[in-house]
Order: structure tokens, then C-alpha cells, then sequence
């Protein structure tokens, strides 16, 4: 292991320590928990995330392009691509243990305070060093995969959801240690502040990126 890899390594796991959520940061997870969340905002989280992932994935793609091709970050996000079109795959069936038809989909108004996480991406798709956007999204991801280990665990126990209707968030909840790797290297390409900015902003990413992810789950909550 490399010097400039324990560094990216020790990066990203104190910007994740400093950028955990509290606990009482989403009011959604704990109504799921306790079983007594609606199925309407156990719908409204699929609608959400539909709108959600096309979003991203474009702008992962973006991220991919721009950090040039065969280079650490590239790999990163275009992995981030892949597992967006995975999880795309397994919403499908939590679409419909929600009671939710294609016509109703189709129709669905996305709400400001969930999509502002994806327009915040976007916005880093177009201005965010690649090594700093690699760094605030694997902060957060270590908070969403949390978030949705509870939510699979109880939509189980509470809701009598089948392991197929739970597959999107038992994606997003597994260990995935070959991107984790990914997200050193990529945040290790950053690590020399010879070349631009560095991961500096990295924090400041993260923070509003765990800012709008709360933002997601309680908008969702006030539902």
C-alpha cells in the first residue's frame, strides 16, 4: 500500500465520521421501522428514486468523461454508472409491492426537497473537481447504504415485503469492496494539491450533498 493510499484511505474515512448523520437527521427510516410509515410514502421514496437514478446516472457519466479516459476516477464513476443501471433494474419490483402501475408512474410530479440531491450532483457533474466529488460521494454513500439496510430490514419485518420487492435496497445496502477501492484510487489521484485543488472540497461536497439526503427522506416524511 502506497503512502498516497493509507492518505486517500484516512481521508475518506474521516470526511465519512465528520459527515454522519445524527440520528434523528431523517424522520422517515424510524416510521418505517416502527411499521407505521403509509404505503403512499413507501411509494413516494420508489417515484422519487425513478427520477432520481436517470438523473444521476447522466451525470456520472458526465464525471467519467471529464476526469479523462482510463484514469482512477474514471473507473469510479463510470462503476457508479453500472450500479445505477442495476439498481434501476430492481426498482421495478418495490414499484409494485408499493401497489404502483405504470400509468401512475408515468404521472408522477417529483417533489423539490427530493430532487434537490440530484440537482446538487448534476451541479458537481459541471463544476466539482472529479477527486473532490469522489470523496463527498463515498462519504455519503456510507450514510445512504445505512439508511437502506434499515429500510430492507423493516419493509421485511413490518411490511411483509418479499426479498425481490427489497432487492433495490438490499443493492445499495451490501458491501461493495471493489468500488471502495475505486474510490481510493480515485481520491488518491487528488491527494497531490500540485495538480489543481487537490480533494479539499471534498468536505464541503459532502456536506451539502448529506444536507440534501436528509432533505430527501423528510420531505418524504412530511408527505
Amino acid at each position: 500500500m502506497t503512502r498516497q493510499t493509507r492518505t486517500a484511505k484516512d481521508i475518506i474515512a474521516a470526511t465519512s465520521a465528520a459527515l454522519a448523520p445524527a440520528a434523528d437527521d431523517n424522520r422517515l427510516v424510524p416510521l418505517i421501522e416502527a411499521g407505521t410509515a403509509p404505503l403512499s410514502a413507501l411509494a413516494g421514496l420508489a417515484l422519487e428514486q425513478r427520477h432520481i437514478i436517470a438523473s444521476d446516472r447522466r451525470a456520472f457519466e458526465l464525471l467519467a468523461e471529464r476526469s479523462g479516459k482510463g484514469t482512477a476516477c474514471a473507473e469510479f464513476f463510470g462503476s457508479l454508472v453500472v450500479g445505477e443501471t442495476l439498481a434501476l433494474e430492481r426498482l421495478g419490483a418495490y414499484e409494485s409491492a408499493c401497489g404502483l402501475t405504470p400509468q401512475a408512474i408515468g404521472q408522477y410530479e417529483p417533489k423539490a426537497g427530493c430532487q434537490a440531491y440530484p440537482a446538487y450532483v448534476a451541479w458537481l457533474a459541471l463544476n466539482g473537481e472529479p477527486p473532490s466529488v469522489a470523496l463527498a460521494l463515498t462519504a455519503n454513500f456510507a450514510a445512504w447504504g445505512g439508511y437502506c439496510a434499515r429500510v430492507s430490514a423493516a419493509l421485511r419485518t413490518r411490511y411483509g415485503f418479499t426479498d425481490q420487492a427489497c432487492g433495490f435496497f438490499d443493492f445499495f445496502a451490501g458491501p461493495a469492496p471493489e468500488l471502495e477501492q475505486q474510490a481510493v484510487a480515485a481520491v488518491a489521484a487528488g491527494s497531490d494539491d500540485e495538480h489543481g485543488e487537490g480533494v479539499g472540497s471534498g468536505a464541503h461536497y459532502g456536506r451539502l450533498l448529506q444536507t440534501y439526503e436528509s432533505m430527501f427522506w423528510n420531505t418524504l416524511a412530511e408527505a
